[in-house]
């Protein structure tokens, strides 16, 4: 197995404006919809989301005109948060404000400073984002050790949907990232501090990220991630002087749920491969997700389950999803136990098909794998554990070995490490 980075960290990771009633012209801060921009006729509309965020009352709707917003939006109470759609294909963009991004959280876990551009806070538990992007283009922070990793959009101990949406070109210089600097996350759920987040993302688009696609971290955290494109940017994310090993999707720290009907492509590490690999769905020291209908093209390797010392990643269920052309690792790389592997295909693997991994201390162990398809691996089945019950459903070709007992594949030279 080539390991995969793991999160580099854990986060891997106003002022009230009171409107009034001036016949149909002013907006009311009763739970209603306020406008942001001039698109909409006969209302005063909010020249910011933030102002408009300020003033609505709990449970209003906050529709923000087409247009370009450089601003950064903070919301701690439950709302919906929409760009204008009567037209149907308008463009509500967040933008680097003038001043350019600046920190306006602290990681739950990790009391890192983050610059999120949608940042949603305790205590709101029903806050939905829709038909809008937002884009961290022209980013001046330079991942160092100091400065705050760049999120799309942040849910830190809140709760809600985040649908219809693009978070795209999260990335920051990183000149400095040696120094133990935070890479870049398009959108990113975390709960801590007896602060929980349980938050739906769909049918979105993740593109242009440095570090992680969508991110859910710790105990606490229930996600459904489900009809989403998460595109990584390939072998151009390793240039000097620090490569980053991508991830499309992580589920880490104890964080559980679906991941459902997903397309993730091109998530590669320009580094070298003896020091670890990018992942499509990387589950990392988290178990009993289900992993169900994924498509996962072009990646290092494709679904990895990885337990970290006693941070278990058991019990998770892998179903219908289709792995192709994974280069440096496997198909498909359980390094923990008591998995379920029903129905996938993983078509030409540089490693194994299915790894059952025994390197992650006692790993690999009461797997079961039925119905799957494998076709062109140096392994279809590559057995690093013990007591796994492997169906005679399932349909290898074109293998040079149908099982392989051990943790290596006749093509592997090298041994890599596991990177946090």
């Amino acid at each position: 197995m080539k390991k995969p980075f793991g999160p580099q960290q854990r986060i891997f990771l106003a002022t009230a404006i009171i409107a009034v009633w001036v016949g149909l012209s002013a907006q009311s801060t009763m739970a209603a919809t306020v406008y942001v921009g001039t698109c909409v006729a006969n209302v005063t509309p909010y020249a910011t989301i933030q102002a408009a965020v300020n003033a609505a009352k709990p449970g209003s709707t906050i529709s923000a005109c087409p247009g370009n917003y450089p601003e950064q939006v903070v919301i701690n109470k439950d709302l919906t948060l929409t760009g204008y759609q009567p037209a149907g294909a308008q463009k509500t963009v967040l933008v680097i404000p003038p001043g350019g991004f600046v920190a306006n959280a602290t990681g739950l876990t990790s009391s890192r400073a983050i610059a999120a551009q949608i940042l949603v806070q305790s205590p709101a538990t029903e806050v939905t984002i829709s038909f809008l992007a937002v884009d961290g283009t022209g980013s001046n922070l330079n991942g160092g050790c100091f400065e705050p990793p760049l999120i799309g959009i942040y849910y830190q101990g809140a709760s809600g949907t985040i649908e219809d949406v693009v978070a795209r070109n999260q990335a920051q210089d990183l000149a400095n990232f040696g120094c133990g600097g935070s890479a870049a996350v398009g959108i990113f759920v975390e709960s801590g501090n007896s602060e929980q987040a349980a938050v739906a993302i769909l049918n979105s688009t993740v593109r242009g990220f440095q570090k992680s696609g969508i991110v859910a971290n710790e105990a606490g955290t229930t996600v459904r991630i489900n009809g989403n494109s998460v595109v990584g940017a390939g072998p151009s994310i390793g240039a000097v002087p620090t490569p980053i090993a991508q991830n499309g999707i992580q589920i880490a720290f104890g964080a559980t749920g679906t991941i459902e009907n997903n397309i993730l492509a091109d998530d590669d590490f320009g580094g070298d491969p003896s020091l670890g690999t990018a992942t499509g769905i990387l589950v990392y020291a988290s178990g009993s997700l289900k992993i169900i209908g994924n498509s996962i093209t072009n990646t290092q390797t494709g679904i990895v389950t990885l337990t970290a010392g006693n941070l278990k990643a058991d019990g998770n269920t892998l179903t219908n999803n289709q792995v192709t052309d994974t280069h440096v690792g496997d198909g498909i790389d359980l390094c923990s136990n008591s998995n379920i592997v029903f129905a996938n295909s993983v078509f030409s693997s540089d490693e194994a098909g299915i790894h059952l991994d025994g390197e992650c201390g006692s790993t690999g162990n009461s797997n079961t794998v039925t119905l799957n398809t494998v076709n062109e691996a140096c392994a279809a089945i590559l057995l690093g554990g013990s007591e796994n019950i492997i169906s005679a459903t399932n349909t290898f070709a074109n293998v040079a070995n149908t099982t392989l007992a051990g943790d290596v594949c006749p093509r592997v030279t090298q041994k890599s490490r596991l990177m946090g």
